[in-house]
């Protein structure tokens, strides 16, 4: 879609004149695969890499094109966000030590983006979801200003009626949020790897693809926070499908398809019923203007470039999507394997595409057509189980066998990549060099999110705040990046790795309390009371059923109104809202700690809760500024005892 002029505010004749293209471009292809142009005989590789830019405190920094005018590579390019860059690797033949070709490159790219973003005062993180990434980072003045990603935003914004997108992802913790914006795909970055196939194989390939995304999945998994939150072990999964969920809450019972999608059942004879399903079912959202007449230019025995198709394909996101383009001349069909995250390092990146392509060949060679003896409802479950329980998932695989993940890679489908790695002559060194680096994952069950969520438990100090901890998570996997070591065997991050303390307190985001204790405004006083001496706490907030805050009743409210009380008994029988302060000084997430601080001492408040959007998200109190002070003394004494 990068390389097309698009828009999305089409009026409706502009939409029928797309959609004439559309389906002119479609009978074209069928014809093209009819007459046999597309490229067989010949299986190449390449891959996408997808990078967060960081500033020196690890948090998003919206450097993207500065860094890439600094980098000047036809490689490189922009994504949604501003805080995101991509490059591409150039393709590769499968066989010999493409693996290691593959590797070499990546890492060539990699540091030439990191000089980039240097020049800039930035850096560059290969991570699936940044630790440290905020609510604040994803606002539309970090969109990439460039006209196809406004167009999408927009399309997606018009498709959903202008209502805001809803987020409920479930693990560890509760992940419940609301956006106004496609901005929060942002937070995902991956490791696309692509794989050439012919016309007469794809059915096949494509299916095999399927079966294994769950298994290659489980022992991928490097995602497994958001915004501070323990999800999914691969959290991306999720993530992605709400952020560009155009389906609206009912209570009707229809079944409607979201456009990040795993698809509904196995391919069975032709690309073609990916490409005639995905027009079917979802609309345009974006258009072009394209004077090619694909029938004009297969008469002349070339290769029409189908605008109009590979564009809406582009807007319909398959975690193995088909793609078409075109080399030296010659079309050619790839699956793009969209399900591995980025990171954490370039030799785990091989590895997984390693394992992947491995799979590819040995799955078929061993068990033939898996559509015959794996239901496509198995593969699809095994999907969403790797996603939610990474190397813990249960796999059903083939004849209905249920295994470990763990126990299935070690026994099986390692051996078997190995012979399918063989069976396209890949070389022996990258053969163990790279499945190596699976098997020592898998047997370690250290995977990238097992060292996230691992490193994020062993920093127990309760004084710490959660943006403390993410900012040493990010720090510790540059860190560890850098040096190039599989993930298998990277030491547990440590929290005296967290950039300065200053960067973590910028804004009461980073260190508001969340987990709040909370009546509504017709509880008794006595209950306030009661949750004050239970839980050691001076303030209570008063909110409605919608959150939305109403109030708030301090310990020395409290003790005023009992002083001037009749007896102790006097208040047991009121209600909250009679002493409740109705107008408390509010502030945002996005508030700075100073002027938080000038609010207090202005106000002479003791707490100050943090509202956004009307509702109730957290609060600060005088102990969060004695905390503040305290880090402040002791990073100082530290650096300067005397």
């Amino acid at each position: 879609m990068g390389e097309l002029n698009v828009k999305s505010d089409l009026d409706p004749g502009e939409q029928r004149r797309f959609m004439r293209k559309l389906l002119r471009d479609v009978r074209a292809f069928e014809k093209m695969l009819d007459m046999g142009m597309i490229e067989s005989g010949v299986r190449r590789i390449g891959a996408e890499q997808e990078l967060f830019l960081v500033d020196s405190a690890f948090k998003a920094a919206p450097l993207a094109l500065k860094v890439l005018e600094q980098v000047d590579d036809p490689h490189f390019t922009t994504e949604l966000a501003l805080f995101n860059i991509e490059f591409n690797l150039d393709p590769q033949k499968f066989g010999a030590d493409c693996l290691s070709r593959m590797e070499q490159q990546l890492c060539e790219l990699l540091e030439k983006a990191r000089k980039g973003a240097h020049a800039c005062d930035g850096e560059v993180l290969m991570t699936g979801i940044l630790p440290t990434i905020q609510q604040s980072d994803l606002s539309l003045s970090n969109i990439t200003p460039l006209e196809r990603y406004k167009a999408l935003n927009q399309a997606m914004t018009q498709l959903r009626n202008g209502q805001e997108y809803e987020f409920h992802i479930k693990g560890a913790d509760d992940f419940m949020f609301r956006h106004d914006s496609v901005m929060l795909e942002a937070c995902n970055t991956s490791f696309q790897v692509h794989f050439q196939v012919g016309n007469e194989e794809f059915a096949k390939l494509y299916n095999t693809a399927q079966a294994v995304s769950g298994p290659v999945l489980a022992a991928a998994s490097n995602s497994p926070m958001l915004l501070g939150k323990r999800l999914w072990y691969e959290t991306r999964i999720a993530l992605f499908q709400q952020s560009i969920d155009t389906r609206s809450a009912g209570k009707h019972l229809r079944e409607l398809q979201p456009r990040v999608t795993f698809g509904s059942r196995w391919v069975e004879r032709s690309v073609m019923e990916i490409f005639k399903e995905d027009i079917s079912r979802f609309r345009v959202i974006l258009g072009m203007e394209s004077e090619e007449d694909p029938f004009e230019v297969l008469e002349r025995g070339e290769a029409p470039s189908y605008d109009a198709l590979r564009l809406h394909n582009g807007t319909v996101y398959r975690w193995n999507r088909p793609c078409y383009g075109i080399s030296n001349g010659k079309p050619h069909l790839r699956i793009e394997n969209r399900i591995l995250p980025a990171g954490p390092t370039p030799i785990d990146e091989i590895a997984n595409a390693a394992l992947w392509l491995g799979l590819m060949n040995g799955v078929i060679h061993e068990y033939g057509d898996v559509t015959r003896r794996m239901r496509f409802d198995d593969a699809k479950t095994n999907f969403l189980r790797a996603a939610r329980n990474g190397l813990a998932s249960v796999i059903t695989w083939i004849d209905g066998r249920q295994m470990n993940a763990r126990e299935l890679l070690s026994h099986e489908l390692i051996p078997l990549a190995r012979e399918g790695l063989q069976a396209g002559g890949i070389a022996k060194d990258d053969i163990d060099r790279y499945l190596n680096v699976i098997e020592g994952r898998v047997a370690s069950a250290q995977t990238g999110s097992m060292w996230l969520l691992h490193s994020l438990s062993a920093m127990q100090d309760d004084n710490c705040s959660i943006s403390e901890k993410m900012s040493a998570l990010a720090s510790g996997t540059l860190s560890r990046q850098r040096a190039g070591i599989p993930v298998h065997q990277w030491p547990l991050a440590q929290l005296s790795e967290r950039s300065a303390w200053d960067h973590n307190y910028v804004r009461v985001s980073q260190y508001m309390q969340t987990d709040l204790f909370t009546v509504g405004e017709n509880e008794l006083v006595e209950l306030v009371a009661s949750v004050m001496d239970w839980h050691r706490i001076q303030h209570i907030l008063v909110e409605d059923h919608d959150h939305h805050l109403v109030g708030l009743i301090t310990l020395q409210q409290l003790l005023k109104a009992m002083i001037h009380a009749e007896g102790d008994e006097a208040l047991r029988g009121h209600a909250v809202r009679e002493l409740m302060d109705r107008d408390p000084i509010t502030i945002t997430p996005d508030t700075l700690t100073l002027h938080a601080i000038r609010l207090m001492r202005d106000h002479n408040v003791s707490c100050l809760p943090v509202v956004q959007n009307g509702q109730l998200v957290g609060m600060i109190t005088e102990r969060d500024f004695l905390k503040i002070t305290r880090d402040l003394l002791e990073e100082r004494l530290a650096t300067n005892p005397s």
